[in-house]
């Protein structure tokens, strides 16, 4: 995501003609955009994107099971045998 904020500041001061950006080449502009996709590319093929899904998912789920333990008067410190 870090690519892709850096890729569109970069371009928006390319057309802008903003600072030395203006006297790169367009393909120096570009750059971030092909590191964005390889990123991309690297983190769905590895199992990156999935596995920090489901960890979001899993705080979610132990996060409402707190909840409803200290809604019920259940201390969440005891350990299950």
């Amino acid at each position: 995501m870090y690519f892709l904020g850096l890729g569109l500041i970069l371009l928006v001061m390319k057309y802008l003609l903003i600072g030395p950006v203006a006297a790169w080449a367009w393909w120096q502009v570009l750059i971030p955009f092909g590191l964005a996709v390889a990123w991309w590319a690297w983190a769905d093929s590895s199992g990156y994107t999935k596995r920090k899904a489901m960890d979001k998912e899993n705080a979610r789920k132990q996060a409402r099971i707190d909840r409803q333990r200290e809604a019920m008067g259940i201390s969440g410190s005891k350990k299950r045998r």
